[in-house]
């Protein structure tokens, strides 16, 4: 008879910011953790619905994805709507072939108690203001922490 394996997380309050997801045991570099899930949008159905809370409208459960669609991890979604951004993450969202699903996997070993962040590097489609990045403000407390959960541009990289 096989021993039922203990799932690779557990949702619980986190240090960081309100609830957070974290290893209940060792979880080896490179092991598909689990599903980003959720109901499947356009993103005009996306933009319409925004802001999903108007009382705290820059947090959003949506994950957008390179096939066109977006992900509302806050209808029907899972466990990983609840990991929280990280600059220096212990793990990394990755889409299928086809841009139609993404999976958050272990960047490298993590130890079991470790709380799991991953980089949103979120992309909006407007210019980045002081204001802006207060909305979407990090709060990882990592040394090379960016301030921000935004995605900035690489400042080599001017057009």
């Amino acid at each position: 008879m096989a021993i039922p394996r203990l799932p690779w997380h557990a949702v619980r309050v986190s240090t960081l910011h309100g609830t957070g997801v974290f290893a209940t045991r060792d979880i080896p570099a490179d092991t598909r953790i689990l599903d980003y899930a959720g109901r499947r949008l356009t993103p005009e159905q996306a933009d319409a619905r925004w802001p999903v809370n108007p009382d705290d409208p820059y947090h959003t459960f949506y994950f957008a994805l390179s096939g066109g669609s977006v992900i509302d991890g806050g209808r029907r979604g899972n466990d990983a709507r609840w990991i929280n951004h990280g600059c220096a993450p212990n793990c990394e969202a990755r889409e299928n072939d086809d841009g139609t699903r993404v999976a958050i996997y272990a960047l490298r070993d993590i130890p079991a108690g470790a709380e799991l962040l991953y980089d949103y590097g979120l992309v909006i489609d407007e210019p980045l203001t002081r204001t802006l990045k207060r909305h979407y403000r990090c709060r990882c407390g990592a040394s090379a922490c960016r301030g921000t959960m935004l995605a900035l541009q690489d400042k080599s990289q001017k057009p």
